[in-house]
């Protein structure tokens, strides 16, 4: 649809075998606690590719000074559970107890990831997303300190770059995915995009960094 934008299907379930195939043709899944599955499409799509990631002065200070340590795939569940949390006044969520449950599988089976962020042992931000060969597809962040979560995001560019992974999926377009770096690509580009990451090798988790901090 164009009207809401990208809507595409309803229904189904949050099985892994249904997930993994709605990924792999640029489909995800998004609705509110009650109501039926929804999955979308949206046309353009925001993504940002890994070597375009725009790092500001003041965030590059940030990444080298800000006392933070970066992990990945150490806390997946409390990742998820911190982006479900109310946030600017907004009781509401959209990652709901069966799409916590839905994403643990993923990262059970090695396809879902985090990247976290760690200020004197505490978690402080991060974001999690899908990986299936060599795309990644954002789904949410979090920060409980300025940045936090722009941290993971550089952090992860990095690692992905260093992989050869293609694009990161941001799905929407922000201004402030903008402001990263991201832009907007037709759908009909995506996809294509797509089909060709999507079959290059896959990386199964959990994962551990190697590139250069």
């Amino acid at each position: 649809m164009r009207d809401p934008n990208g809507l595409l299907a309803m229904g189904g379930d949050l099985s892994l075998e249904r997930l993994l195939d709605a990924y792999r043709h640029g489909i995800f899944p998004w609705f509110n606690p009650g109501d039926p599955i929804l999955w979308w499409s949206p046309d353009p799509r925001m993504v940002l590719a890994p070597q375009d990631i725009r790092v500001t002065r003041s965030l590059a200070k940030r990444v080298r000074n800000g006392g933070f340590e970066l992990r990945v795939d150490s806390a997946f569940a409390e990742v998820m559970r911190a982006c479900a949390a109310p946030r600017d006044g907004d009781a509401g969520t959209w990652i709901s107890p069966p799409m916590v449950a839905a994403y643990t599988r993923l990262f059970d089976a090695g396809y879902a990831h985090s990247v976290e962020t760690w200020h004197d042992g505490a978690l402080v931000g991060g974001l999690y997303g899908v990986a299936i060969g060599r795309m990644f597809y954002g789904e949410s962040m979090f920060s409980r300190m300025p940045d936090a979560s722009k941290v993971a995001l550089v952090r992860l560019a990095r690692q992905l770059q260093q992989w050869r992974f293609g694009l990161i999926d941001c799905q929407m377009e922000t201004a402030h995915l903008a402001s990263l770096g991201a832009r907007t690509m037709p759908r009909s580009m995506f996809t294509a995009r797509l089909e060709e990451l999507v079959n290059l090798p896959h990386l199964p988790g959990p994962w551990h960094f190697d590139a250069p901090d």
